[in-house]
């Protein structure tokens, strides 16, 4: 169940609307990057949660939360198409609207399709794409997802914050920045808290049936100088689990032995002489 409260979860200001800054908050919304993305992405989690109900409450809630980011920021991009003309009889007698504001960089949608108003699209209008969805059933899986979601999140809004001069957005991406620093942290404490749970995912496979071997090692595919004291190259494996190593990378496996063209003449995967030649016998051979 959900429960909508008229009041914005925080204040929402425009002290000077601009149409090409609506566009950019686009991606905020419906980029990859963008709230709809994170908001989708924990509720699924959380509905398809079957651990412990403190994380299912967890994820429900800051997806929940999610929510009321989209409609701040839908409301920030509609106060900021406001007093955007709505005919281009006004453009021409203005000298600036709607035709100006697509040579610059507005989106023309914002008033044929949505009168002004938001879209679940990114900066470029291209709509929400549910793949990019992450909700595996692992719930270390899945932070590290949410990690990587907050983290690209919070770079999108500090670049937000460094394109625009409006103090009320400021303000407001100010909080959003804010709540990303803390939905970062929140994932990152659930994989400290559960250390088992995180790396390697899933922790749970046998050790015993993978190649262990080459379970620690980093493989060296240049001729460029490799650290022996990189975290990555020596010392205890992050998972605690075994020690990193170093290996040249060299090749492993058999040359691909594939089965001849001609072998399925039916997909003409190989031109055939029209008179004559190895390949037209063979399929002469090969046909009853």
């Amino acid at each position: 169940m959900f429960r909508h409260t008229k009041q914005l979860a925080y204040k929402v200001r425009v002290d000077k609307p601009n149409p090409v800054f609506a566009k950019m908050l686009q991606q905020a919304i419906g980029g990859v990057e963008g709230e709809i993305r994170v908001c989708l992405q924990y509720l699924f989690q959380g509905w398809g949660n079957r651990g412990p109900d403190r994380y299912k409450d967890m994820l429900l809630n800051t997806g929940t939360e999610e929510i009321g980011h989209i409609e701040m920021l839908a409301t920030a991009v509609a106060l900021n198409l406001e007093n955007a003309p709505s005919r281009l009889q006004e453009e021409v007698a203005d000298g600036d609207g709607v035709v100006t504001a697509i040579l610059g960089g507005e989106d023309p949608r914002h008033v044929l399709s949505a009168g002004l108003a938001a879209m679940p699209v990114d900066s470029n209008g291209n709509p929400f794409n549910g793949s990019w969805v992450v909700a595996t059933g692992n719930l270390g899986s899945d932070m590290l997802a949410n990690v990587h979601a907050e983290a690209s999140g919070r770079l999108l809004a500090t670049r937000l914050w460094e394109m625009t001069d409006d103090p009320g957005m400021k303000d407001m991406l100010s909080f959003l920045i804010a709540r990303d620093t803390m939905h970062q942290n929140q994932w990152m404490a659930v994989l400290e808290e559960q250390k088992d749970m995180g790396l390697p995912v899933p922790p749970d496979f046998p050790s015993s049936q993978e190649k262990e071997e080459f379970a620690y090692e980093y493989f060296v595919h240049s001729d460029g100088e490799v650290p022996d004291d990189a975290r990555w190259t020596s010392g205890s494996s992050v998972d605690s689990k075994g020690r990193f190593g170093v290996r040249q990378a060299e090749p492993m496996g058999d040359v691909p032995n594939l089965a001849p063209a001609e072998s399925r003449p039916e997909l003409h995967s190989t031109p055939i002489p029209a008179k004559g030649g190895v390949l037209r016998k063979a399929k002469d051979a090969l046909t009853p």
